[in-house]
């Protein structure tokens, strides 16, 4: 063997040794799970503990984020959003007998959220106002108990940032048929790992648009009607 072609093969092998030492010694990513259409939003492939992640505009987004992990066996809690019920919480595949509801938690809000915290693995917030200082606070608790901390709204220093935008229902045909699903165009963006922006179509409620219909053209189709956050879509 020439000296060239030996030296080849060792400097291949080094970095073959240094890329497995490199694996074995990086951080594991502890996470909750998220349905597959949202996993490609985090860099994570799902909702990492520890971490805090917004979502605007959108009610039945963050119930959908609550759904897979529900259903792993994980405990979540909502909290300040009075029109969210089992019902409502259920139709979007969350399982109900693992959630907490605390529709109206009053000026104890940051209480209420850091009890929460220490017993949930992911607390959803929603709340007009949160001072700087509080949510701060709240994410460092989520840090520490290794908790999700989900916002409908506005949060300082949140690692992923999710946008709703063009709500559609689907399945009408011309004069006939039903509603057979929800689907948005939900944009992600944030801090870290999640530098990088990311934009999918996501299927909210109902059955999953076929392959044979593109999202840019799907007849029978009309926007649901938005407001202003917290509250967001119902």
């Amino acid at each position: 063997m020439s000296s060239p072609e030996f030296a080849s093969r060792a400097a291949t092998r080094d970095a073959d040794r240094l890329a497995a030492a490199l694996a074995t010694s990086a951080p594991t990513v502890e996470t909750l799970p998220v349905r597959a259409d949202l996993a490609a939003l985090f860099p994570w492939g799902g909702l990492r503990r520890g971490g805090t992640v917004v979502v605007h505009r959108s009610t039945a987004l963050l119930l959908a984020l609550l759904a897979e992990a529900t259903g792993a066996g994980s405990w979540g809690a909502v909290v300040g959003l009075p029109r969210v019920g089992v019902v409502a919480a259920a139709e979007l595949g969350v399982r109900v007998e693992r959630l907490a509801l605390v529709p109206a938690p009053g000026a104890e809000l940051g209480a209420v959220v850091a009890a929460l915290l220490d017993g949930f693995d992911v607390v959803a917030v929603a709340a007009p106002r949160v001072a700087d200082a509080v949510a701060r606070r709240l994410s460092a608790r989520a840090r520490g108990r290794r908790a999700v901390l989900l916002s409908l709204g506005a949060w300082p220093g949140a690692e992923v940032e999710l946008r709703s935008e063009g709500d559609r229902w689907w399945g009408l045909g011309p004069g006939h048929g039903h509603l057979r699903g929800r689907t948005a165009l939900v944009r992600a963006r944030g801090r870290g790992a999640a530098t990088r922006p990311v934009q999918r179509f996501v299927t909210l409620q109902g059955e999953s648009i076929p392959p044979h219909l593109t999202h840019s053209i799907i007849e029978h189709m009309f926007e649901t009607s938005t407001t202003a956050e917290p509250g967001g879509d119902r």
